[in-house]
């Protein structure tokens, strides 16, 4: 039987109320599932998105217009990260609606992973964001 994960829907960024995070909701769903999962992922703006982007940009400039822009596309390709994480440590396996929060606090020794990944995707990743916002 198939067991693999497959993204039916993504939306979002939400900001969250009294927390520092942009959130993505996915509906999951496995073939050996009858309806699709909610998975809510959280990415910490200065924990994971700020420290991910000076990584992959240093110290970049651009209209207000053009950061809100680099920081929507990145947060995305960061939660789609995250998910990906969360399928391979078995944190989706079970069918309920799940939380991946940031990877921070219990979390942290996830982030070595998501650092690794905007470490190997830098190149990609700089190149589609200079295209999109025209930088």
């Amino acid at each position: 039987m198939d067991a693999r994960m497959k993204i039916t829907d993504v939306t979002g960024p939400f900001r969250e109320p009294r927390e520092q995070v942009f959130s993505y909701d996915y509906s999951i769903q496995r073939a050996t599932w009858p309806t699709p999962q909610a998975v809510r992922v959280k990415v910490a703006i200065p924990e994971e998105l700020d420290v991910l982007r000076g990584k992959i940009f240093g110290a970049i400039a651009g209209t207000p217009g053009q950061q809100l822009i680099i920081s929507k596309y990145l947060s995305r390709h960061i939660a789609d990260e995250k998910i990906r994480i969360a399928e391979s440590d078995g944190m989706l396996s079970e069918r309920r609606d799940t939380l991946v929060a940031p990877f921070t606090g219990p979390l942290f020794h996830l982030f070595a992973r998501l650092d690794a990944w905007a470490d190997e995707k830098r190149e990609s990743l700089r190149e589609e964001i200079r295209t999109l916002v025209g930088l």
